[in-house]
């Protein structure tokens, strides 16, 4: 061979143990790992041991900054939330002061007119609040009794003891109403006579059809009549009984029982007369008489 070719190999010869060395050292490596690895408690502890060695370390080194950082001047802000140090440098600036609020400006008073005067007067002046419907009086006063004039009755066309009246009341229409007379009064004596009518009840139905008032009527469980206002009065005629001046409720309210606890104090007296507590009904300062029962109640 020639001494280049020696040399050639010689070099790659020098080459290749040099990899075989390197390779061996990593084969090393590799099983001193596993080692490592192996032992997991161990080197765990190792490595919670250095980190807090290192910690240490770290916040000695913060102490050391923050008091030089404190002797150049710089103030140190401690943040809560974060738990850490914050270095900032002090403004030579003043803080900014808050903005004045500008001055109130006082309310001016309009000077006193005739027309601000008209409208004192008129609040000192103002009417009296009427009582609630649940504080009125519960008395006769808060009836619509009134003179009807019963033009024709007929049959109830579902019902055999109604009849359905159309009755005068003095208004622009006659009232339909619808009583429970027909075991108690022919249908003949039911036509063109005059009676007393409550005209302010709530509309009921009654058979399906609607009855707007109710005929007052003398009654027992044996005999029931209808009562006669005075011959000369007229229909619309209003009911009164003295000592009770009270205004009629547009409309009583069933669910307030207001008729229902009026009612047990009308009587007919041993004249005739129809009373409540004691005290003749009037119609134009006559009379509402019953024609022939007497000491009996009214409904």
């Amino acid at each position: 061979l020639s001494r280049m070719s020696i040399r050639s190999c010689t070099t790659k010869a020098a080459q290749i143990d040099n990899v075989l060395e390197q390779l061996r050292q990593h084969v090393l490596n590799l099983k001193n790992k596993g080692t490592l690895v192996q032992d997991t408690s161990a080197y765990k502890k190792q490595l919670l041991a250095e980190n807090d060695k290192l910690k240490k370390q770290v916040e000695d080194l913060k102490r050391q900054l923050t008091d030089v950082e404190a002797m150049n001047g710089r103030k140190q802000i401690f943040t809560p939330a974060a738990g850490k140090h914050v270095n900032s440098v002090e403004s030579k600036q003043t803080k900014a002061q808050p903005a004045a609020a500008p001055p109130a400006t006082p309310k001016t008073t309009a000077p006193d007119t005739k027309e601000n005067k008209k409208k004192a007067a008129k609040k000192q002046q103002a009417k009296p609040a009427q009582p609630p419907a649940n504080q009125l009086p519960v008395d006769v006063s808060r009836l619509d009794m009134r003179v009807g004039f019963i033009r024709n009755a007929k049959l109830h066309p579902d019902a055999d003891g109604l009849y359905l009246e159309q009755i005068d009341c003095g208004e622009q229409e006659p009232r339909q109403v619808i009583s429970g007379l027909v075991k108690h009064i022919p249908l003949e004596e039911m036509q063109e006579r005059p009676c007393v009518v409550l005209c302010n009840l709530k509309p009921a139905k009654m058979r399906g059809i609607m009855s707007h008032a109710m005929v007052m009527c003398a009654s027992t469980p044996e005999k029931v009549e209808i009562l006669a206002p005075p011959s000369d009065s007229k229909p619309g005629d209003k009911v009164s009984v003295e000592g009770f001046t009270g205004t009629p409720d547009q409309q009583l309210n069933p669910k307030k029982k207001v008729f229902e606890a009026i009612q047990p104090d009308f009587l007919v007296s041993p004249e005739g007369h129809a009373l409540y507590k004691g005290v003749q009904w009037k119609i134009n300062g006559q009379f509402v008489t019953a024609p022939s029962m007497r000491g009996c109640g009214i409904k």
